[in-house]
């Protein structure tokens, strides 16, 4: 594996892999595929698509940090264990290496904006309207994914779920529980300094429980400032985050996200205690 730069919070051997054509990453299918199949749309044709959307023809060029570019290129290609949905403008795709149990990117395709930094990107106001309301659709299904997945674990869920056994039964649709709102555990944001280079925001469950979460640049790189919401853009001229490397967020100590406790530098450590997070965060 190669030795990671700071510039980096996932390894070259990593970024290298997300250009995995859907042949050769072999994806298998689950019930968050099959949930999302269904809002696949048909692949960008028109000539405005075409137009916005970078050429399916260079896809053998995204190697490496360019990997992303392959959904970008041709989204049809993948299948919806990778790609959530797709129009002219927009993918939404799974994160092959999630840093969360729910962790997907949403990408834009427009070729003036698909390979700038987004604090660059997000001065357009208009570009960034887009990338909230596209955000907020992304936000919505993981939340969904969130409840079903861990809604039977859910204190907040359980007059849902009760509904949803048999258990209690119901005489309007409208009357169904809406249970615990998982939206507010979606975190949605991108990294100070990316590192890939096409511009990817991150919409991802907020437990930073994975067995891709393998070291303190992971874990910092979404637990401290280094991540950026997207709600705070744009970001004022003197923002200290526009200088990631000068403040030293990757190499910081690590803190729980969710009881605050230091770690300092122990990470094996600071992974047995989000296992238990994780449990304790479900049954909220």
């Amino acid at each position: 594996m190669a030795e990671e730069t700071p510039k980096n919070a996932i390894t070259e051997e990593q970024i290298a892999g997300t250009a995995l054509t859907a042949s050769s990453a072999s994806p298998s299918r689950n019930a968050f595929t099959a949930l999302m199949s269904h809002k696949r749309t048909a692949s960008p044709s028109s000539p405005a698509a075409s137009k916005r959307s970078l050429s399916s023809h260079a896809k053998n060029v995204f190697r490496n940090r360019d990997g992303l570019g392959v959904y970008i290129s041709d989204p049809s290609k993948h299948p919806p264990s990778r790609v959530v949905y797709y129009d002219s403008d927009f993918v939404a795709i799974h994160d092959m290496y999630p840093k969360s149990s729910v962790h997907t990117l949403l990408l834009p395709r427009d070729e003036k904006f698909a390979s700038m930094h987004p604090f660059d990107a997000f001065e357009d106001a208009e570009f960034l309207a887009q990338v909230r309301e596209q955000s907020a659709r992304l936000k919505s299904i993981v939340a969904s994914e969130l409840q079903r997945r861990y809604g039977k674990f859910s204190e907040q869920d359980k007059p849902r779920e009760a509904v949803l056994n048999g258990e209690v039964e119901i005489e309007r649709e409208e009357d169904m529980p809406a249970g615990r709102d998982w939206e507010k555990d979606v975190l949605v944001g991108i990294h100070a300094r990316p590192s890939m280079n096409h511009l990817h925001v991150h919409v991802l469950s907020k437990d930073r429980y994975s067995e891709w979460l393998k070291h303190r640049k992971h874990y910092n790189s979404f637990a401290t400032d280094f991540f950026v919401p997207l709600e705070e853009f744009p970001l004022e001229e003197d923002d200290v985050r526009r200088n990631p490397g000068k403040e030293g967020y990757l190499q910081s100590d690590m803190k729980c996200w969710r009881c605050g406790k230091n770690f300092g530098n122990k990470f094996a450590s600071l992974k047995e205690h989000l296992k238990e997070e994780f449990e304790e965060w479900k049954g909220e």
